[in-house]
């Protein structure tokens, strides 16, 4: 007997040595990066009608992960102090 998924479970994950949040909630599935909030979602219903595909390609297509691998502490725009 399996038990329903009633409340979002949450998991930590490594791929290739970057740490990863995986959360299973009764609506959808969704990975981000580890300390950050917006990541890849996929919904249930897209993923049994089919639409999953298309729904991967769009978020692949924007570049959610790669963003963060090709910035780099030295090439974030400098802090600016307060002012006193």
């Amino acid at each position: 007997m399996t038990t329903p998924l009633e409340k979002t479970i949450k998991r930590a994950l490594k791929i290739k040595g970057r740490e990863y949040v995986a959360a299973l909630s009764p609506e959808s599935v969704k990975l981000t990066l580890k300390g950050h909030r917006n990541g890849v979602e996929l919904k249930w219903l897209d993923l049994i009608t089919g639409d999953a595909a298309l729904a991967t390609a769009l978020q692949a297509s924007l570049g959610k992960f790669t963003e963060d691998e090709q910035r780099s502490p030295t090439n974030r725009k400098p802090r600016r102090r307060a002012r006193r």
